[in-house]
């Protein structure tokens, strides 16, 4: 050995990198057809990923395709991989990752919104209170009883989970939420 191999770094000295996990939202156009779902669901669970929010519907009739908007959590390396991962899928057209492209295109975010019904109980000073808070989350109320009100809020995630909070003290019964649909900024299309 010379004398320059020596003094070169090991790989099994070199200190540890250590990558944050942070949530990304991930917009995948798909074919409309039986088992593409499964299939995207079946890469995430087969290799330990877990999916916080997921969304899909049919957008474009006349093709046949639908979107798939999911949010997930994990080290950029880890979210790279499933990007990689998911356009290897055969009746996948396109995946973006929507909280890289506003990053790159000097966005703080992509537009994400979820709608959310959540149900509570409660009469008197609760009732009231439930209502005050409501208005000023501008959430709407969709269904009504003495004993009961469902709102309805349109709002980013955090948003929401802000207001069921608040409202868990004052008689919470349920939630029910869509996941979080979400488009890039600007003038292009997926």
């Amino acid at each position: 050995m010379n004398a320059q191999n020596l003094n070169a770094p090991s790989a099994y000295f070199m200190a540890e990198v250590s990558e944050i996990s942070e949530s990304h939202t991930l917009s995948v156009l798909v074919d409309n057809e039986p088992g593409v779902l499964a299939r995207v669901i079946g890469l995430f669970s087969g290799r330990g990923y877990n999916i916080d929010s997921l969304t899909v519907s049919e957008t474009e009739h006349e093709k046949h395709l639908s979107r798939i908007t999911i949010v997930t959590t994990g080290t950029p390396m880890v979210i790279e991989q499933i990007h990689h991962q998911l356009e290897r899928l055969v009746p996948v057209h396109r995946v973006t990752n929507l909280t890289v492209d506003a990053r790159r295109r000097n966005f703080e975010k992509p537009l994400e919104r979820e709608l959310v019904l959540i149900k509570v109980a409660g009469v008197g000073e609760k009732r009231l209170e439930a209502l005050r808070l409501a208005d000023a989350f501008r959430a709407t109320v969709i269904d009504a009883t003495a004993e009961h009100f469902v709102f309805e809020i349109t709002g980013r995630t955090n948003k929401v989970e802000q207001f069921i909070g608040i409202l868990k003290p004052l008689g919470l019964v349920e939630v029910s939420r869509s996941g979080v649909a979400a488009l890039q900024r600007g003038p292009d299309g997926l």
